[in-house]
């Protein structure tokens, strides 16, 4: 192509999100030793995988995936996971809640205590287990405030921890992953990305997804300000109307605080379109464990959690 065709290219926003998360996990390849790429089978990991795709295809992702599951999660989400990860020839590996509740490492005030918050004891555990020295995820600064203090190359300590007043600056798009033994580095590739790019790129790139991010059909209960659907985990309580509606997630996580939105749209497009004219963000319409937790998302954040 000559210079003159290549200066009359225009890039769409898309095409320069993609490039810099393209810059950023290569990054993460070529500074980092043992990196891992933290895979849920959610929307924001499912495009993670095609920056992978984009950044090492044809040769195998220089990087493990790595799951840690609550032991609740939706069924749906959890084979869509295990489906991609063999599509791929990629190596997972899922690490449980359940295996450190049975250490000890994380101990439930009752059985119906929902397990988000407690993922961050298990990804240490993980991250000591493999020696991982840098976690590549698909967290957004549009998600959540804490999530909007983050860096790129989010520095955590010795014991996992953040600290937001201890991060490095990234001037002129510039990446420090130096760490010692037992630091570890968050990377956040699509940190500058918002739910409707992601929808967006998903719509572009003709990405599958798990049969819930769709509208479909499903028992529920009104719990609190949020819909919370009837399953053997969150059985319907005495008193509650157990009501069938049409919802679709927004986002997914464990079954115990993760909230669908009532909504028609079965198509990427219609979800395009509905995201576009809402004023409740993601995290704010479907996480119940953001409304009712007695942590903050940056305590959680500073004890670990990614």
């Amino acid at each position: 192509m000559s210079t003159a065709t290549l200066s009359r290219v225009t890039l769409s926003h898309l095409d320069w999100l993609e490039s810099e998360a393209i810059h950023i996990m290569r990054e993460v390849a070529g500074q980092c030793s043992r990196p891992v790429l933290l895979f849920s089978g959610g929307k924001d990991s499912i495009c993670m995988l095609r920056i992978a795709e984009k950044a090492f295809r044809p040769g195998r992702f220089p990087f493990p995936l790595l799951h840690v599951d609550t032991g609740h999660n939706y069924p749906e989400v959890t084979d869509f996971r295990d489906r991609r990860a063999i599509e791929l020839g990629e190596r997972l590996i899922v690490r449980s809640v359940e295996d450190s509740m049975a250490r000890g490492s994380v101990v439930l005030k009752s059985a119906d205590e929902p397990r988000n918050k407690h993922q961050s004891v298990t990804l240490l555990e993980a991250i000591e287990e493999f020696g991982f020295d840098a976690c590549i995820g698909g967290a957004r600064r549009d998600e959540e405030k804490a999530r909007a203090k983050e860096r790129i190359f989010s520095f955590r300590d010795e014991f996992g921890q953040w600290d937001p007043k201890n991060q490095r600056p990234e001037l002129w798009d510039l990446y420090n992953a130096r760490s010692f033994k037992g630091e570890n580095i968050r990377v956040f590739p699509i940190s500058n990305w918002t739910e409707i790019d992601v929808w967006q790129y998903i719509e572009r790139e003709q990405l599958a997804l798990p049969s819930i991010y769709f509208a479909h059909r499903r028992p529920l209960v009104r719990r609190g300000s949020g819909l919370l659907p009837v399953t053997a985990v969150t059985p319907a309580r005495a008193g509650e109307t157990i009501e069938t509606l049409t919802v679709r997630f927004r986002t997914v996580g464990d079954i115990t605080c993760t909230a669908p939105v009532i909504s028609e749209a079965d198509s990427v497009a219609k979800i395009i379109a509905e995201t576009a004219s809402t004023t409740i963000t993601e995290r704010g319409a479907t996480r119940l464990d953001d409304q009712t937790s007695d942590a903050s998302m940056e305590q959680r954040k500073k004890e670990g959690y990614f």
